[in-house]
């Protein structure tokens, strides 16, 4: 029998009793640990299924329709066209000429047959410029301030955090579309946590967002810039872009343990490696946003750090499902690694 000197294991003997006294017993966790405890001592064990989706058939967020050449050809003349077919709000119609399978026109599904041309021109945003046809739809989303809620699901190097930053500081910055942008991830380890790290917060967040510190860096100096230069050395960067975007506060890193309770109006809000926040977690999230708010989650469901969680219980892939097809929000599946050779093989292969 097992020893009951953790709260786990005194519920499970609870479950055990209630079985062996013939009553009909199921214990439902999310942890597997326990899961598999209780199923070795015989007891029936369920994951926690409300909140789970069908990740296999998670939706895309756009789909392949074949046109004529006249109707592609109003599309372009009126910026609008009718459509036959079941489509959601926001969905992109990527329409090939019959016949021409390599000419390729992208339209937004608007609602009631209607679909238009897409806004963006597909030019530099930030000096960031989409690589493929995904990519592309998902710069749309991020810069029409009508969609208020994005999400982005894709593999390592998609380039879900580059682009959504990208259109972020364009939004904020040059357009002024949002007071600021704020940033932040889940804090949770992969692999063995290394334990307490001293300073302030901002300090020990500064660990945490080493990956939003290079993408910034990429936009705001490109390739070009010299990789021996030390960020945080104050002599070399005072005064640098980057350190200005902090220093004027347009440019903001949060924790998400501390956002409960919050409203925030007027923010471009990024939630990068959202795949390791539960459902309720990303509830929580973007019941925070205020007016004039734009909420973008991001995050790969292959890679979650969360032992709690799979890809198809995590907050991200259940914000994708439940609240598509609603015209404040819109979804994109990026398919195509950009980041670098080694990188899209890793992503396909292991």
């Amino acid at each position: 029998m097992l020893r009951a000197d953790t709260a786990d294991n005194r519920i499970i003997s609870v479950a055990y009793e209630s079985m062996k006294s013939g009553r009909p017993t199921i214990f439902v966790s999310k942890d597997i640990n326990a899961r598999i405890r209780a199923d070795s001592l015989g007891i029936k064990a369920m994951d926690f299924e409300k909140q789970k989706v069908d990740f296999d058939r998670l939706y895309c967020g756009w789909a392949e329709i074949e046109f004529s050449a006249g109707q592609i050809a109003e599309l372009n003349e009126k910026g609008q066209i009718a459509v036959e077919g079941e489509f959601l709000p926001n969905q992109f119609l990527v329409m090939k000429e019959k016949g021409q399978s390599e000419k390729e026109v992208m339209a937004r599904y608007m609602g009631e047959g209607q679909a238009v041309a897409l806004e963006y021109d597909g030019g530099a945003v930030y000096g960031i410029r989409p690589r493929n046809v995904q990519q592309t739809m998902a710069m749309e989303l991020l810069l029409l301030e009508e969609v208020r809620l994005v999400t982005l699901v894709g593999q390592a190097g998609t380039g879900k955090t580059l682009i959504a930053l990208a259109c972020a500081l364009h939004k904020c910055l040059r357009e002024r579309s949002y007071k600021k942008v704020l940033v932040s991830r889940p804090i949770i380890p992969m692999g063995r946590d290394i334990g307490y790290l001293p300073g302030s917060k901002e300090e020990k967040l500064e660990h945490w967002m080493e990956p939003i510190f290079d993408n910034l860096e990429l936009i705001m100096y490109g390739k070009s810039r010299d990789k021996t230069k030390d960020r945080k050395s104050k002599e070399d960067d005072r005064g640098s872009p980057l350190e200005r975007l902090f220093e004027t506060d347009k440019v903001a890193l949060e924790a998400l343990t501390y956002i409960r309770g919050r409203s925030i109006p007027d923010q471009f809000m990024l939630v990068d490696e959202a795949q390791n926040l539960t459902p309720h977690e990303v509830k929580t999230v973007i019941s925070r946003a205020g007016d004039g708010t734009k909420v973008v989650l991001t995050g790969d469901p292959y890679q979650i750090d969360n032992p709690y969680l799979d890809a198809t219980s995590n907050g991200l892939a259940y914000a994708a499902d439940r609240l598509k097809g609603e015209k404040l929000v819109g979804h994109v599946t990026l398919l195509t690694s950009e980041r670098s050779e080694l990188a899209s093989l890793a992503a396909s292969r292991l």
